[in-house]
């Protein structure tokens, strides 16, 4: 049975938070290639309907129906996270010779940390819609205000995120960011993906290629130690394509201290310059996954801790039920002089790119 795309083109009540806001549920669609579903509570993709080989639609990200549930998540399924995405060690960085302290809202081998964003991270705002259509080129943009002292960070930030759709498949996010005082940004969108369907089985034999020859090791608290290590004879070693549960069970220490992979890759290429990053494959859909990237990074996680009761579908999420490619700033990165620095001056511009390209292995031979 053919499964058909969905859309819309006006947008729909997602519901109000616990403070009284209204959201909205946006479509960005093209015929017979994507459907994109993103609300404006913390500019999250909350669907993702993309075809397999036999032109049948599913939809392949993690989420909910509506924002109480986003609310109340603790996976940030989806969103925008930031102003830092990831961790920061013990929540504390030295800028301009001033030590800043934020919220540790997380905990890690016995060891609290600041991640993504704090208590109250840009995926718990409700963002400004600032354009939106659905014609030959969708679009959503979306802005926000991080004020001055938010969260513990400097400076009052400005951000834009844009989310496009491409006749090729693919879904561009391009972030923009300016701020009036030094400050420190690293912002990524954190989709769960399983490209056999939402809440369908595991991602453990989804074939996964990264476009790195090293990655950044971490303690037991999953904090980077400074350190680049190759991948060489190691369970991190993707460059060619490998399931994602052949060395998930590893004796690898690394492996040990995450429970499977939930690390940060150091991506080819220039800085800066948009570069495949990754590719992921699904064996019985011939679903494929492209990112693009111009971040020096990305975090791989194997959905590890993945726990929710009431995704979509009204099926459990559970255990490396879902896979992140989550482009970025090096964890931890104030605090390593030799990561590249995620510094913002008032007189620069933050810009990123990042593409999720969909396609299928189908040949018409």
């Amino acid at each position: 049975m053919t499964t058909e795309q969905p859309h819309f083109d006006q947008p729909k009540p997602f519901g109000t938070t616990a403070e009284g806001q209204s959201t909205n549920l946006y479509c960005l669609s093209l015929d017979g290639c994507l459907s994109v579903f993103i609300t404006n509570y913390g500019g999250t993709v909350t669907q993702v309907w993309a075809p397999d080989r036999n032109g049948n639609f599913a939809d392949v990200v993690l989420g909910f129906n509506e924002v109480s549930q986003y609310e109340n998540d603790s996976n940030y399924l989806g969103a925008i996270v930031g102003r830092v995405a990831n961790r920061i060690a013990k929540g504390r960085f030295i800028l301009k010779g001033k030590t800043y302290e934020v919220a540790e809202n997380h905990i890690s081998g016995g060891q609290s940390c600041h991640i993504h964003g704090g208590n109250r991270g840009f995926d718990k705002a409700v963002w400004t819609v600032e354009s939106y259509r659905n014609d030959d080129t969708p679009l959503l943009k979306l802005s926000y205000r991080s004020t001055d002292g938010e969260e513990g960070y400097p400076g009052n930030l400005q951000i834009i995120v844009t989310y496009t759709l491409t006749p090729e498949g693919t879904l561009a996010i391009e972030y923009e960011a300016t701020t009036d005082a030094t400050t420190i940004v690293n912002l990524t969108n954190h989709s769960y993906f399983n490209l056999k369907g939402e809440g369908a089985d595991t991602i453990l034999d989804h074939q996964l290629t990264i476009k790195s020859d090293s990655y950044t090791p971490v303690t037991k608290t999953l904090i980077p130690t400074g350190e680049i290590r190759s991948v060489d004879n190691t369970p991190f070693d993707f460059r060619k394509p490998k399931a994602i549960g052949q060395d998930i069970e590893h004796d690898d220490e690394q492996i040990h201290f995450a429970s499977g992979f939930d690390h940060n890759y150091v991506l080819k290429g220039s800085l800066n310059w948009l570069r495949r990053a990754a590719s992921v494959s699904e064996p019985d859909s011939g679903r494929v996954l492209d990112v693009y990237t111009t971040k020096p990074g990305m975090q791989f996680y194997s959905g590890n801790s993945l726990e929710a009761n009431n995704g979509k579908s009204g099926k459990a999420y559970l255990k490396h039920g879902a896979f992140c490619l989550e482009t970025q700033g090096f964890p931890d990165a104030p605090n390593h002089r030799d990561f590249p620095s995620i510094e913002l001056l008032p007189e620069e511009i933050y810009r990123s790119q990042t593409l999720y390209r969909f396609t299928t292995d189908r040949t018409d031979a």
